[in-house]
């Protein structure tokens, strides 16, 4: 049995890390409210943007451009987005738990955040370019991203290119989702996190005929790489929102589970402390008794 010295000590090692986890979840919070405001705020524009790439694609009958091309797919491209820091429940897990289903003789990895570049380098699969990104995710950095995944597919070293991301779904819920970037011509019919979830809509024309300067096919040409920039960029929003909800979610747990061990541990200290004050009483009424 523990010594009540040995349950003190316990009982101060708990609070302290009571007091770091409180403070984990605090900043959490805090960055769970920026994160989520933002990723919300884009799907708006994300929506009308999606719109806008159908009229122009329906409009558009002679427009030609090298990652429009479908290919069969020998080589698969996989953008894996993943946290940079743990303590964040089981968001890592679900995603590389999917990461880990293709198959990595036909599959290159582009990953963005720490902890998906040590899954590969820990399963050895082939990992292509590592790129970070900060709590508020910058245009450039998604920018860069969608350069670089262009480039593997235009020399022809994959042959399609998927994104798989944390969508943001609520504080709560965060669900592994892949969406397709190249060919660009499979892109258009998936918006991430609109509503709250991967949607798909038919690119249909609409009733209204819109007119376009200078003309159809430049505004195609301008519009389909602001499409892949910023539906990157919208994805790394959606990701830094999953991350903070989940770690806010995981140090909220984590400082419950040290209150009630709290609790226990000093029930049992009670406890122990108790049967040791009876312990002497009834050494001493012994001692009376056979005194007397």
């Amino acid at each position: 049995m523990a010594s009540t010295r040995d349950i003190r000590r316990r009982i101060k090692s708990v609070k302290t890390t009571a007091q770091i986890t409180k403070a984990m979840q605090m900043v959490a919070a805090s960055k769970m409210r920026k994160a989520q405001q933002a990723a919300l705020a884009g799907r708006p524009y994300a929506a009308m943007l999606h719109k806008v790439l159908a009229e122009v694609t329906a409009s558009v009958v002679d427009f030609s451009d090298p990652i429009f091309e479908p290919r069969e797919v020998k080589r698969r491209g996989i953008v894996l987005v993943t946290t940079d820091k743990g303590l964040c429940g089981s968001l890592n897990t679900n995603i590389l738990r999917e990461a880990a289903k293709f198959d990595p003789a036909s599959t290159v990895f582009i990953a963005a955040g720490r902890k998906g570049s040590q899954f590969l380098a820990r399963t050895k699969r082939q990992l292509a370019a590592e790129f970070s990104y900060k709590d508020i995710p910058q245009f450039s950095e998604a920018r860069a991203i969608v350069k670089f995944a262009t480039d593997l597919f235009l020399q022809r070293e994959v042959d399609q290119v998927d994104v798989l991301f944390t969508n943001f779904i609520n504080t709560l819920s965060q669900k592994p989702t892949t969406i397709r970037m190249l060919p660009v011509k499979e892109l258009h019919a998936t918006i991430a996190g609109v509503a709250g979830e991967e949607r798909h809509e038919a690119l249909v024309k609409g009733a209204v005929e819109f007119l376009f300067e200078p003309d159809p096919v430049q505004v195609m040409g301008a519009l389909v790489p602001h499409h892949l920039n910023f539906s990157m960029y919208h994805v790394l929003l959606e990701a830094k929102a999953s991350e903070h909800s989940a770690r806010m979610v995981a140090m909220k747990n984590a400082s419950e589970n040290a209150s009630q061990l709290i609790k226990d541990l000093t029930l049992e200290y009670n406890k122990i402390r108790q049967a040791s004050i009876t312990k002497e009483i009834l050494e001493i009424s012994s001692a009376a008794l056979a005194m007397g």
